[in-house]
């Protein structure tokens, strides 16, 4: 791969100025106001892989975001990598929270990328990790070392759940027909110790509605009368957990798989620090399920967490009511073998169940997605590893993340391929938060491993052809 470590050498600064221009544009999916932005990002993405020297690229329309297609095909008789990634951003709210404007890329030093990284919206979630691919490539194909077949799959709606994928998928069969597929939308452990996900948490997401009285009410008239909303919606959301930090609706462990202690064992054995953990998100303490370490409760076991709550009167000043209405996000994290569908279904019964008399329960459930666990010896994880191992120096460590990928399920169910999850974010990057970044050292160590995953995926899968 001399030719295209030097293309990539050569062109470093390109690549990162048109990585900047793609940052500059807002492409959040979950608000309309920015469709044009989204729709613009779409046609830049297009426009990028051309340069990069695909073919056969298409804006393909949805029924809502377009998904961005290109191929390169060199030879039919060799292994074709199906890349997937999206385009598409979390909002940026709260901005004051900000320490530049979050459509303004910006560089500089943090204490985990000294070297520089990259603070926007998407730097990290999924624009830079996305872009590596584009990228990468590029310097394949002009340097003439493109080990194997390529193709592009790039969405726009990632971020509020990728509702028109599965249709885009379907009718694509053909299309999409491929021996592996690579995503880079997950991290490592460390910049000095490299890691493969090999596993992904589920989700199932739902709003909830607790309806009072039929107006807001004046809290003197009737304080103490009647149901407040906001008390009893909080005091529902406390009875979700109990004393040890285990969900309490009923029937919600029933298809959990445990992990054997040989496994936990194993997982023990990547470097971690609980302090280092602690501080980097200011916190003195951790809060967890009792019986389990900090990483297996973010990894191999659920969750519930509730993502907002709302209602009454937040503006300035006092405004002395008791709501018609409240309001809260939540989220579940789930693991293999929970059915997002019937942890939906489990958590609308029993929150319904625990509503006093005095208010009307209403359960909006959101998107969702299924866990997924991929295999450490096929020959698209066994790729991945020797990749990395090239451009790290080391080994890296299979690690389960606590994080939802719902396509990863999707692909396997419709395209019956196995997924290799292989990112280089860092868990300080602060995705979906103000102040994401990307470092500039993982922009560029991403784009020099992933010609080393096609060159070993073909020579891994040389015996199949």
């Amino acid at each position: 791969m001399e030719k295209t470590n030097t293309f990539i050498q050569t062109n470093k600064d390109r690549f990162l100025e048109e990585l900047l221009a793609l940052l500059r544009i807002p492409s959040v999916s979950a608000d309309p106001a920015y469709d044009g932005d989204v729709r613009k990002t779409a046609e830049k993405v297009a426009e990028s892989m051309k340069n990069a020297g695909a073919d056969n690229i298409e804006i393909c329309e949805t029924a809502g975001h377009p998904i961005v297609y290109g191929e390169k095909i060199i030879d039919a008789t060799l292994p074709t990598v199906l890349v997937y990634g999206h385009y598409d951003v979390q909002p940026a709210d709260p901005i004051e929270l900000w320490d530049s404007p979050p459509f303004e890329p910006v560089i500089k030093p943090t204490k985990n990328h000294p070297e520089g990284a990259i603070f926007a919206r998407g730097a990290c979630d999924d624009k830079g990790q996305m872009f590596m691919h584009v990228k990468a490539l590029e310097a394949m194909v002009k340097s003439g070392e493109l080990a194997c077949n390529a193709k592009f799959m790039i969405e726009g709606e990632e971020e509020v759940g990728s509702e028109n994928l599965g249709v885009f998928i379907k009718e694509n069969k053909e299309r999409l027909k491929a021996d592996i597929i690579l995503v880079s939308d997950t991290g490592i452990i460390a910049n000095e110790t490299p890691s493969i996900t090999t596993g992904l948490r589920g989700l199932s997401y739902v709003e909830v509605e607790v309806t009072g009285p039929n107006r807001d009410l004046h809290s003197g008239l009737y304080g103490g009368c009647v149901a407040n909303p906001i008390n009893i919606l909080a005091q529902m959301i406390a009875q979700l957990h109990d004393e040890k930090n285990k969900i309490t609706i009923p029937g919600f462990y029933d298809k959990v798989i445990e992990i054997s202690p040989e496994e936990r064992a194993e997982m023990a054995k990547a470097p971690y620090s609980e302090e280092a953990y602690k501080a980097s998100i200011d916190l003195t303490d951790v809060h967890g399920e009792e019986g389990f370490t900090t990483r297996e409760r973010g990894s191999i076991r659920p969750a519930l967490d509730v993502n907002g709550i709302w209602g009454g009167y937040i503006g300035e000043g006092a405004k002395t009511v008791i709501a018609s209405k409240a309001y809260a996000k939540i989220s579940m994290r789930l693991v293999p073998d929970q059915d997002p569908h019937e942890i939906t279904e489990l958590f609308t019964r029993y929150f319904e169940s625990i509503a006093p008399s005095s208010v009307r329960v209403k359960v909006k459930p959101h998107h969702g997605g299924e866990p997924a666990v991929t295999p450490i010896n096929s020959n698209g994880y066994l790729a991945a590893s020797k990749a990395m191992e090239m451009t790290f120096g080391k080994k890296p460590i299979p690690l389960r993340s606590g994080g939802s990928i719902p396509i990863v399920a999707l692909f396997e169910k419709e395209l019956g391929l196995k997924t290799v999850l292989m990112g280089f974010g860092l868990d300080s990057d602060a995705i979906h938060s103000p102040n994401e970044h990307y470092g500039v050292f993982n922009y560029f160590k991403g784009i020099e491993t992933i010609p080393y995953f096609y060159k070993y995926f073909a020579e891994l899968s040389a015996e199949k052809y």
